[in-house]
C-alpha cells in the first residue's frame, strides 16, 4: 500500500465508446483503492453505467457525451464521424470545463483519462491512457495520429496497455519508432482471471460497440447461430437496469454480465465469438481464450487488428456480412493469442500523483 498517496482524489474518465475503455479501467480504478487513493469516476452512457454498477460505493459523475454513433454501412463510417465531429469538439469543449470546475470543488489531485480528449489539467497531474499512438483512418491515418499525438504531449505521461517488445498486441497502433512522449507500457490490462473451471458451453457470443452495429450484428448471429450444434451463452452487451436471461433452444441470452459473472462464463467457455475490439484482446490474453474475429464495419482499428492477428496465424476473423457460422470450424487451424505475462508496479506508477 502507498501510504504517501494520504487519500489524495484521482479524477478517472473512461470514453464511452462501446464498453472497452470501461472495462480496462476498472483494474486501474481497484489498484487506486489499494493504492490508499481515492477515485471519482467520471463518463457519460453506458461507461457510466457499466461503471456505477462495478463500483456502486464509489462517488461518479457525468460528462457530456462524444454522441458517437457509426453508420449503417460500414463504408460511411468516416463520414459519420465526420458529420459528429462539431458536436464532438463542443462535448471536449464543455469537459473542459466542467473538470476546471470539478478539480477545486472535489480537490482533485491527479487525473487519469482514457482517451477524453478534454480532460486534462496544467495544475495537477495528468495521465492519459490509450492504445493508439497511431489512429487508424484509412488515407487520412497520417493527419490523425500526428493529431492525437499532439494532445498526448500535453500530459504528464501516457500509459499505453501493451508490452513494448516485438511480440506485442497492438503493432503499430501502440508503438512509434521515433517520438518524445513520456511513455510507459503497463502490459495488457484486464479485469478478467483465469480460473480452472469445468466447460459449461461450446460457444460464449459476446457483443459491445455503439448502435447500431451492435445490433445488426446480434441479428445476424440470432440467426447464424440456429445451426449450431451445442450449448451457447449470449451475451448482447445492452447495460440496463435490471439483468434480463433467455432460454431459446440451446442458447442462453443475457443482456449484459458483471464482472464476476462474465469472467467465470468466459473460463466455462470453450471459444469465443466477438468484435475485434482491443480490450476483449487483452481480456482473451488474459484467459487463453481461442477465439474468432468479426471487426465492426467500417472501424479501422479493428479492422486491422484482425488481420494482425489472422496474419500472425493466432485468430481467424471474418467480415460482418461474409460471417457464417461454419467459419468457427477455422479456429482449431489457429494457435490462439500468445501468453503474455505481466506485473504491474501500480506503487511506481502513481508516484506521478
Amino acid at each position: 500500500m502507498n501510504l504517501d498517496s494520504k487519500n489524495k482524489t484521482i479524477l478517472i474518465t473512461p470514453l464511452n465508446w462501446g464498453l472497452g475503455h470501461a472495462t480496462r479501467c476498472i483494474p486501474i480504478i481497484k489498484a487506486l483503492q489499494e493504492n490508499n487513493f481515492t477515485p471519482i469516476i467520471a463518463s457519460d452512457g453506458v461507461a457510466l453505467e457499466l461503471l456505477r454498477k462495478e463500483f456502486p460505493y464509489l462517488k461518479t459523475l457525468e460528462l457530456p457525451s462524444y454522441q458517437i454513433e457509426y453508420a449503417k454501412n460500414g463504408k460511411n463510417f468516416k463520414w459519420k464521424l465526420m458529420k459528429n465531429l462539431p458536436k464532438m469538439v463542443e462535448a471536449i469543449r464543455e469537459e473542459k470545463r466542467i473538470v476546471k470546475k470539478w478539480i477545486q470543488k472535489y480537490e482533485i489531485d491527479g487525473i487519469i483519462s482514457d482517451n477524453r480528449l478534454g480532460v486534462f489539467s496544467n495544475k495537477i497531474p495528468s495521465v492519459f491512457i490509450t492504445h493508439q499512438l497511431n489512429v487508424m483512418t484509412g488515407n487520412t491515418t497520417w493527419i490523425t495520429s500526428k493529431l492525437h499525438q499532439h494532445i498526448i504531449k500535453k500530459y504528464n505521461a501516457c500509459w499505453i496497455p501493451d508490452v513494448n517488445a516485438k511480440l506485442n498486441l497492438t503493432g503499430k497502433l501502440g508503438h512509434l519508432e521515433n517520438n518524445s512522449l513520456n511513455l510507459r507500457y503497463l502490459g495488457p490490462l484486464s479485469r478478467m482471471h483465469k480460473m480452472a473451471l469445468p466447460i459449461q458451453y461450446d460457444l460464449m457470443i459476446i457483443l459491445s460497440g455503439p448502435e447500431p452495429q451492435r445490433g445488426l450484428l446480434e441479428a445476424h448471429l440470432t440467426e447464424e447461430i440456429k445451426r449450431f450444434q451445442g450449448k451457447v451463452v449470449f451475451v448482447k452487451g445492452i447495460i440496463e437496469a435490471e439483468q434480463k436471461k433467455e432460454q431459446v433452444g440451446n442458447v442462453t441470452y443475457y443482456n449484459f454480465m458483471k464482472t464476476r459473472q462474465l469472467e467465470q462464463t468466459f473460463n466455462e467457455s470453450k471459444k469465443i465469438l466477438c468484435r475485434s475490439g482491443y480490450t476483449t484482446i487483452m481480456d482473451l490474453v488474459k484467459l487463453h481464450k481461442k477465439a474468432f474475429f468479426i471487426p465492426t464495419p467500417g472501424q479501422y482499428e479493428q479492422i486491422y487488428l484482425a488481420e494482425k492477428l489472422q496474419n500472425e496465424g493466432l485468430v481467424p476473423y471474418a467480415t460482418q456480412e461474409a460471417f457464417r457460422i461454419e467459419n468457427l470450424s477455422q479456429i482449431e487451424q489457429f494457435k490462439g493469442l500468445p501468453e503474455i505475462e505481466t506485473t504491474v508496479n501500480w506503487e511506481e506508477l502513481f508516484k506521478i500523483f
